[in-house]
This record gives C-alpha cells, structure tokens and sequence, in this order.
C-alpha cells in the first residue's frame, strides 16, 4: 500500500524533472480548454435560443442540454484539479469523439475542430504531469 509520504515524495520528483516551460505550457493549455469548457457548459444551462436551434439541426432532443451542460461542467473541473486530470482528459476524450461523430454524420465539415481540441486536452496532461511522460514517452530515435 502505498503512504502518504510515498506519494508525495513522487508527486515532487515528477514536478521537480518537468521543466518550467512545459510545465506552464500544460498549465496554459489546460486553462483554455478548462475555460472554453466551463463557458460552454453554463450556455448550455442558460439554454439561450441559438444552442436550442443547433441542439435540434445536429440532431439532438432539447432535452439533452441541461444534462450535457451538466456533465461537461464536472468533466471540466476533473481536468482541471491535478489529481483527476487523467480521468478529465479521458471523459473529454470521449466527449469530443462524440461531437466528431456528430460533424461526420452531418457532413458539416467542421469535425476538424473538436478532433484539435481533443489533442490540445491531451497535450495540456502530457506537458504537466511527468508520470504520464514516463508512460507515454516521445523517442528521439
């Protein structure tokens, strides 16, 4: 089992072997997804006319606003809490697979720009958090 102490002397190894532009460069991009997100998420609870219109020609019941305004929210504040942030960047992941998808059945075009912001989620984890560097890492080779 792993100790208190176990796991912060970890936490200060993975911060102290990241470097200060990496670290403020995951930072950044995690605040700007976080804070796209957040907005997006309270229009969705505001339910102003525009998001019921595009709600309803993307295919969707109105009913289903509020629900994913909700659940967009609390994946969101999982990405931005440190601890939890793998686990946001998976449910946003999924999230944004889903409104690929959508754009691909709509033959919209725009699939492009939750597929980037998919990427922007993941880069944010990556820059941040030297574990997952460890796991996933870059050769040069």
């Amino acid at each position: 089992m792993t100790t208190t102490t176990d796991t912060t002397s970890i936490a200060t190894t993975a911060a102290a072997s990241t470097p200060k532009w990496m670290l403020w460069t995951g930072r950044v991009l995690t605040g700007l997804i976080t804070a796209f997100m957040v907005f997006g998420g309270i229009v969705n609870l505001l339910k102003p006319q525009f998001v019921i219109e595009g709600t309803k020609q993307s295919g969707f019941a109105e009913s289903t606003i509020v629900p994913l305004g909700v659940t967009v929210l609390i994946i969101s504040i999982l990405y931005a809490v440190p601890r939890t942030a793998v686990l946001g960047a998976i449910l946003l992941t999924g999230y944004f697979g889903g409104a690929v998808a959508t754009h691909v059945r709509l033959g919209d075009g725009m699939l492009l720009v939750p597929a980037v912001f998919g990427v922007l989620v993941w880069l944010g984890v990556y820059f941040r958090d030297a574990r997952l560097r460890a796991l996933v890492p870059l050769r040069r080779d």
